[in-house]
């Protein structure tokens, strides 16, 4: 049910409207500090592999990425040269996917065909005037600056000790010393070679998981973003709970899977109507980030997820599932968000349980008017989320509060909850990936990547 408000603006003007987020749409253009929103959909910086490698020298190179284990956007980004000599590109082929790279990281992908068609690589781009790559390329004023703008860098690397799960290293090297060793895998190199502080943090995994085979359960950690005052403290921050979601108020919430995870030729939807099933049915095998989306369509919304989409290969090395949980179901809006901005599941919680959780028992909610308008956070969250390129609409109910919940595998339960205290607050990635690194069973993972680097071997000598 809509209910009415007013902004007052100055002694002789008042706005009245109704408090959706459409008719917010309009408050934004009156008021003048916020961007319109996009009506037609560009390519911006999408996870779709066959957009992200497009109609130009990668064209019929889609088969050879995915046969060679290189087959989504992320896990592709983070190619470096000796994974490019590996399956052979051309130097052509290189320019081509730093250049790709390089405008997917600026939202800018819907220039990537035409300026990989020039056959300039990056650099010589970068050079060239402003007024060449309008007037030649048809870029944008705005985009031209974000394009020359070489401090906007979201270069991603593996953390210490894991190995992207696709990355097929030559062994040329080694086998010329005679001394290679097929129980050793780059991240078991690594371990070898690890101080006594991380000899230390394997000593302690090891004691937590023999608490968890016990039967332990995580009391986890609960984090959000600060509360300031708003509007010179007339108007004060709702309050978040202390303590982190038990276990059972999450274990047997109802849920509908409404994609899969995003692989090449798969169908955008699932077909038929998918019956419901308990949650934990989605981390019984693996541990699970589930990001409760507040609204698919907000921009902030859509940063967030692609922030942590982004970080897929940290995450799949880790053996970590990512998952996003909507609370309602607006068809178009799950095609636009997925995979675009978040190739993982796309699970329905339509009775909200998650996000009740996320507020100790009842849902998280503000008013457009008191939790972002007179809110400086939140308006500073929307700047740094606009930043980004992406686009965004204003379809679907958007004041009920997200959040993250990292789960563990089986019955661990909740290691890490973070509740969206003003609109658009991200977990902090760092902070997400340190949690997550925590899960895992380095024994295990370790005889993993052995069985894995024998048969590669094998393979290699027959």
């Amino acid at each position: 049910m809509l209910t009415r408000a007013s902004v007052a603006l100055n002694s002789h003007c008042t706005i009245n409207y109704n408090n959706s987020e459409l008719d917010s749409m309009l408050v934004h253009r009156f008021i003048g500090f916020l961007p319109t929103p996009r009506g037609v959909f560009q390519i911006m910086a999408s996870f779709v592999l066959e957009e992200f490698l497009g109609e130009g020298v990668f064209k019929d190179l889609i088969p050879k990425f995915i046969a060679a284990g290189w087959d989504d956007v992320p896990t592709i980004k983070m190619m470096n040269s000796e994974d490019m000599d590996f399956i052979k590109l051309t130097k052509q082929h290189q320019d081509a996917l730093e250049l790709r790279t390089y405008l997917h990281d600026r939202a800018l992908m819907e220039y990537a065909d035409r300026l990989e068609a020039s056959g300039k690589s990056l650099s010589e781009l970068l050079s060239l005037s402003t007024v060449v790559l309008s007037s030649q390329f048809g870029m944008k004023r705005g985009h031209v600056a974000r394009f020359v703008d070489q401090r906007r860098t979201s270069r991603i690397s593996m953390p210490p000790h894991y190995t992207l799960p696709a990355r097929q290293r030559s062994m040329s090297s080694v086998r010329k010393t005679q001394v290679y060793d097929r129980s050793l895998t780059p991240r078991t190199m690594q371990m070898v070679r690890s101080s006594s502080k991380d000899e230390i943090s394997l000593e302690q995994s090891v004691l937590l998981e023999s608490k968890i085979r016990e039967g332990y359960v995580f009391k986890g950690i609960i984090a959000a973003g600060p509360a300031e005052p708003r509007l010179c403290g007339c108007i004060q921050p709702p309050q978040v709970i202390d303590d982190v979601a038990p276990y059972s108020s999450i274990e047997n919430i109802s849920v509908q899977k409404l994609t899969p995870e995003y692989k090449v030729g798969v169908e955008r939807l699932v077909k038929k109507k998918a019956p419901p099933m308990k949650a934990s049915e989605l981390w019984r095998d693996k541990p699970v980030i589930l990001f409760c989306v507040r609204r698919p369509g907000c921009i902030m919304c859509r940063a967030e997820a692609h922030q942590l989409y982004m970080r897929k290969p940290i995450f799949d090395a880790m053996g970590i599932q990512l998952i996003a949980v909507l609370h309602e179901q607006i068809e178009s809006e799950v095609k636009d968000f997925w995979p675009r901005y978040w190739g993982g599941l796309v699970v329905l919680d339509r009775n909200l349980d998650f996000f009740r959780a996320l507020g100790g028992g009842k849902l998280l909610k503000d008013k457009f008017v008191s939790g972002f308008l007179f809110n400086r956070r939140s308006i500073a969250n929307f700047k740094r989320a606009a930043d980004t390129g992406l686009d965004y609409n204003f379809t679907g109910e958007g004041e009920i509060k997200g959040g993250v919940f990292i789960v563990g595998s089986g019955r661990r339960g909740i290691v890490y909850q973070f509740i969206e205290r003003n609109f658009g607050d991200w977990a902090p990635i760092a902070e997400v990936i340190q949690i997550c690194s925590q899960l895992q069973d380095p024994i295990h993972n370790r005889e993993e990547m052995i069985t894995e680097s024998s048969t590669s071997c094998s393979q290699q000598d027959n």
